[in-house]
């Protein structure tokens, strides 16, 4: 599973309830059904976050003799991460639930850091302090498989929530 696509689908029951949910042309049952599955992938959204805010990262010991220094941008990397990762809810052609990673709100240098950080063996690699010219590259470690642990996580209670809603609105419009 790749790091920015978390999809709550039962696609076939999705379309055809979405389907009759426009044929029943009523506004206020489309935004309840909406505002349910939103609620039904809230929880996933607000554990990425979190997971990613208290994701342990760490490096491998400075060598001897090599100098210290301060980083060169005052960013925090984990909560750039978490403000990146959205949710979203689609009831077109293609419904459900989406957490996903916006690298549009990412740094360019950090856009594709998230699916580094969650490859099996969780490392990091990067230029020393940002500098690819001089300096090296340093490893750092984190937990692999993140995102796709939080995920596997939620999935139970996201299927029997998204039932419920299915259930509850196909009764409402049959």
């Amino acid at each position: 599973m790749a790091v920015g696509n978390v999809q709550i689908t039962g696609t076939g029951q999705l379309i055809e309830l979405s389907r009759r949910l426009k044929m029943a042309g009523g506004p206020r049952l489309k935004a309840n059904f909406t505002r349910r599955i939103r609620r039904a992938a809230e929880p996933l959204h607000n554990d990425m976050r979190q997971t990613i805010r208290t994701l342990p990262i760490d490096a491998e010991p400075r060598r001897a003799g090599s100098r210290g220094g301060k980083s060169p941008t005052t960013r925090p990397l984990r909560a750039t991460i978490a403000e990146a990762v959205r949710l979203s809810v689609r009831t077109g052609a293609n419904p459900g639930a989406r957490v996903w990673v916006d690298r549009s709100a990412l740094p360019s240098d950090l856009k594709f850091m998230p699916e580094g950080m969650n490859k099996s063996n969780g490392r990091i690699r990067h230029p020393t302090f940002g500098n690819k010219g001089r300096g090296g590259w340093v490893n750092q470690w984190t937990t692999p498989m993140w995102w796709d642990k939080t995920v596997q996580r939620h999935q139970p209670r996201m299927r029997a929530e998204v039932e419920k809603v299915l259930s509850d609105v196909r009764r409402t419009i049959t």
